[in-house]
């Protein structure tokens, strides 16, 4: 996973939309809305979230490696990375997640790792609280 937070995933900008996407790589393999009223759009390699105005919340991909800039963190090293390098970083039911570089995943499941777009982190933060 190249990484440019909050930015862009490899080559998807999280300026694009559900249509776009949807004209970009076509039908999914799977569509539903999920448990936190998302519409997600399972590519198999790859599920996008978005809101219902077609806005991007989340990118999820399997990544045994994330790059940010010149940096390249493996998964198994990735919650040491944040813990020690995002001083902003928290966790809820199970995952790390880091306001830094906009990620979200859960250390016991490799290797899925979620990019967040900035909107979606207070999100994030009620996670498990009530």
């Amino acid at each position: 996973m190249k990484l440019d937070p909050y930015v862009q995933v490899d080559d998807i900008p999280f300026s694009l939309s559900s249509q776009e996407l949807l004209r970009r790589r076509g039908e999914p393999w799977r569509a539903l809305r999920n448990g936190v009223g998302l519409h997600e759009m399972d590519y198999g390699d790859v599920v996008f979230r978005f809101q219902d105005c077609g806005r991007l919340e989340e990118i999820t991909l399997q990544a045994e490696v994330v790059s940010i800039g010149n940096v390249a963190i493996p998964f198994a090293s990735l919650a040491v990375f944040i813990r020690a390098n995002d001083p902003e970083a928290f966790e809820r039911a199970g995952f790390v997640i880091s306001r830094q570089w906009g990620l979200a995943f859960d250390p016991s499941e490799p290797f899925w790792v979620t990019a967040l777009a900035r909107h979606c982190l207070p999100e994030w933060g009620r996670l498990g609280q009530g």
